[in-house]
């Protein structure tokens, strides 16, 4: 039996095929130069369903193995990777390893963000879908286009704003990028430089890194205005116990336990999370519709049967609709890196490689849902694909990852995807993609740290 030793680096050849695990050093630095250009997966990872990827870590696009190592009842926890996107003495439930502490965190928010749960809160969503659809509106009239990456962001910040404490960012009202979004963004490049260099948090504690330097001083900002916006807060859970808040229950420190400090650094991974990942999504999307003229127009005619005061329930039911969001999350998937994990101290075997325990596994779904075994012509956009779905279509598609860790969000993403699909093209019918100011495809080449983004950071839509 073949075996991936951690300690042998040299040795490995004689061990391993080398067409389906590479030399993990040399591995390690074409990853680490392309993650600077945000190109790593889209180039990097073609090379077989095991490969070794650094002296340490090994990724995994294998079905079975992926469904292994994500299992709901999974011993592989989650690596120290995950801490490298905040300070060291910040835990939360994105970023902790501890399956018990993981555990008792879910519980508490998981609830109000089931789909049941859910349901008092839509007319928020849609007053704020509303109000940017309303904005797209105005600037196409005065722009004659309109740049949807930022509405999109605008709208789903707004959205998990409103939904997290009771109160709207209200950008969707001022159509401008508050400090607020900056220190977002800021944050998150510093967060994936950090994860994919690691060592480079030490270096800027001796010679500042400007990066670091402008993190550190939103990281700042964030958790101010955390702190402000949790106890106004709680003031409006006190005084109206019906207000639906998807953190509520993390207020009640008698029945959590949490302190305030990790009721903040949980309310802070909640907004950070539940903002560009929908934005993103919803920017590909559009943009993707727009690109297929034929497509565009059966989606159009599909929302033109619903009644005017349609809610989420009555889009469940819309086949094509329901086909270009599965679509849209499988190309364009918000996280499609790596998600590492540590294999149990008892090691584990994939396909016929024993990997010993402390050995990183990763699993991502640009990998998965790219292979043509199962989605044929995996580069093409063809919501068609789903209308006869397959078992092994089912297991490889995550764009909200899988098991116990899978993303919190997703119930509120989906709501948020379907109506936002609806109202646009409804509002819509005619959209199109503008060439005003240079606008090209090149502006939506997929850019991914982390997360994936447009490479221009715009997304410009006319209309006929």
């Amino acid at each position: 039996m073949a075996k991936i030793r951690t300690s042998d680096y040299e040795a490995v050849h004689s061990e391993i095929d080398e067409t389906q695990v590479n030399d993990g050093r040399l591995n390690e630095l074409c990853s680490h130069l392309l993650s600077i250009a945000g190109d790593r997966y889209g180039t990097a990872y073609n090379w077989g369903s095991i490969v070794r990827v650094s002296p340490t870590e090994v990724h995994v696009s294998d079905i079975a193995a992926t469904k292994k190592i994500h299992n709901v009842k999974s011993s592989f926890k989650k690596s120290q990777w995950y801490k490298s996107f905040t300070p060291p003495t910040v835990l939360n439930v994105f970023n902790t390893t501890e399956i018990g502490h993981h555990r008792h965190l879910r519980r508490l928010l998981s609830s109000p963000m089931s789909e049941s749960s859910l349901r008092p809160v839509e007319v928020y969503i849609r007053r704020n879908m509303d109000l940017a659809v309303k904005g797209i509106s105005e600037e196409m009239a005065k722009r004659g286009a309109a740049d949807i990456f930022k509405w999109w962001m605008f709208m789903a910040t707004d959205v998990i704003g409103e939904l997290s404490f009771g109160e709207s960012f209200k950008m969707l009202e001022s159509g401008k990028k508050n400090q607020y979004i900056q220190d977002i963004e800021t944050n998150g490049l510093a967060g994936g430089i950090r994860g994919t260099f690691p060592f480079i948090t030490k270096v800027s504690s001796v010679a500042p890194i400007p990066i670091f330097k402008a993190a550190a001083e939103s990281a700042k900002r964030l958790r101010h205005y955390a702190e402000e916006s949790i106890e106004r807060s709680k003031c409006v859970a006190v005084k109206n116990e019906s207000y639906p808040m998807l953190l509520k229950k993390l207020f009640r420190s008698d029945e959590n336990g949490l302190s305030d400090s990790d009721i903040v650094n949980n309310a802070m991974a909640f907004i950070i999370a539940g903002s560009d990942t929908t934005a993103n999504t919803m920017t590909y999307l559009t943009w993707a519709v727009c690109k297929h003229p034929e497509i565009k127009k059966a989606l159009v005619e599909e929302l033109s049967t619903l009644p005017s005061n349609f809610v989420d329930a009555d889009l469940h039911s819309l086949p094509l609709l329901n086909n270009v969001i599965k679509e849209t999350l499988r190309l364009y998937c918000a996280a499609p890196s790596a998600l590492p994990r540590v294999v149990p101290v008892e090691g584990v075997e994939f396909n016929g490689y024993a990997l010993p325990g402390g050995t990183t596994v990763s699993t991502q779904a640009y990998t998965l849902h790219r292979n043509a075994e199962y989605f044929p012509d995996p580069e093409s956009f063809e919501p068609s694909r789903w209308n006869a779905t397959t078992r092994e279509m089912k297991d490889a598609y995550m764009p909200f990852g899988g098991g116990s860790r899978v993303c919190l969000g997703q119930h509120l993403a989906e709501i948020e995807l379907r109506l936002a699909t609806a109202l646009f093209f409804r509002a819509f019918p005619e959209a199109k993609i503008s060439t005003l100011e240079g606008m090209s495809d090149a502006d939506m080449d997929p850019q991914i740290f982390f997360l994936l983004s447009p490479r221009g950071k715009r997304c410009l839509i006319g209309k006929d």
